[in-house]
């Protein structure tokens, strides 16, 4: 290499950055032991933001254009070092680009349940995870309060500090809003806005924005949500008196269809749950009278052994007792179609 190529590699005439990765927050030019030229070309890209320091103190910052590097363009840099009236020798500073743009689909999440107190269910723990975007909102002191002297500063640098602020003040929120667990889904996005009302003051010191910020599930503990599933069930099917009656019924008609699968047993059981739902069904076609009072009040009757009458080929038969009519259900004369 000839001597004009030595000192021409020892001055830094263009300075600019190009951005190639996704996740770049703060790049730092390569300059190593050269030093910029007097009239040097600082190129600084649409999201960008360039930052002079000048050992270990933040000087000038430029904006998005071309700045040829003189006196007039590094006021701050210019006091520091002395320049009075100009400079007309190389220098060194360090230079650093901030990436001014947004970086979207961060993730959060708790990694621990979080407890709260639920006006319905009292208290219990919920888990909430989402998804929020951010940039930098003042890259002097996002430099000098979290990169420091990194060279390459990444998103992920940084988010797992905004993680954690995020979790501290979500329980916070949470008891503020005052919403009750089995309305959260409807209102994610009060929560959302809650949250980054709580976390604003901490970004602000970071110099970092919080753009958009989205609760995208709130849950609860296993136990708690399959306690949920049956209360839910439970809904669903209503009257529960008359849910019972249709399964017995159900039963009744799978049993006389199949009297060869369970046996005498089988159909002994059947003729059981049918005779409990003959007399609940009779129970509350009956009337109740009111007992009378006094001295003198009969005793109940004692239970008699009931009898039952069915309609076998279109002809009323009967009475038969309970082994009789076991007896018709095992043949299969007497099926869950027939009246009794």
């Amino acid at each position: 290499m000839g001597l004009f190529d030595k000192i021409k590699g020892e001055f830094i005439d263009v300075i600019e950055w190009t951005d190639s990765s996704p996740n770049t927050l703060v790049y730092r030019f390569h300059r190593h032991n050269n030093e910029i030229k007097n009239g040097a070309e600082l190129t600084v890209r649409e999201g960008q933001t360039a930052i002079f320091i000048d050992e270990g103190q933040l000087a000038d910052v430029f904006g998005p254009g071309m700045h040829t590097l003189e006196t007039e363009n590094l006021p701050i840099l210019s006091t520091l070092r002395g320049w009075k009236h100009g400079f007309e020798s190389p220098f060194k500073a360090e230079i650093y680009f901030v990436n001014m743009r947004q970086f979207t689909d961060q993730k959060w999440g708790t990694k621990n349940p979080v407890t709260m107190r639920d006006p319905e269910f009292g208290p219990v723990r919920v888990r909430a995870f989402g998804t929020y975007a951010i940039r930098v909102s003042d890259p002097g002191k996002f430099l000098t309060e979290i990169v420091g002297t990194d060279g390459h500063f990444t998103t992920e640098d940084v988010t797992d500090q905004v993680r954690n602020v995020l979790v501290a003040r979500f329980s916070d929120a949470m008891a503020s809003s005052g919403i009750p667990v089995l309305d959260m889904a409807a209102n994610y996005d009060e929560l959302a806005v809650k949250l980054a009302d709580h976390v604003s003051a901490d970004m602000d010191g970071y110099g970092i924005e919080l753009r958009t910020l989205l609760v995208e599930n709130i849950s609860l503990p296993p136990a708690v949500e399959e306690a949920l599933d049956k209360r839910t069930s439970m809904g669903v099917i209503g009257d529960l008196d008359k849910y019972t009656k249709f399964q017995t019924a159900e039963a009744i008609g799978d049993i006389a269809n199949n009297p060869g699968g369970g046996g005498a047993a089988g159909a002994g059981m059947g003729a059981g749950m049918g005779f409990a739902m003959g007399n609940q069904m009779a129970q509350s076609m009956t009337p109740s009278t009111p007992a009378p009072q006094g001295e003198g009040t009969a005793p109940p009757p004692i239970p008699q052994d009931p009898k039952y009458f069915a309609a076998i080929d279109g002809q009323q038969a009967g009475p038969f007792n309970a082994i009789a009519i076991k007896a018709h259900i095992a043949d299969g004369s007497v099926t869950k179609e027939t009246l009794v």
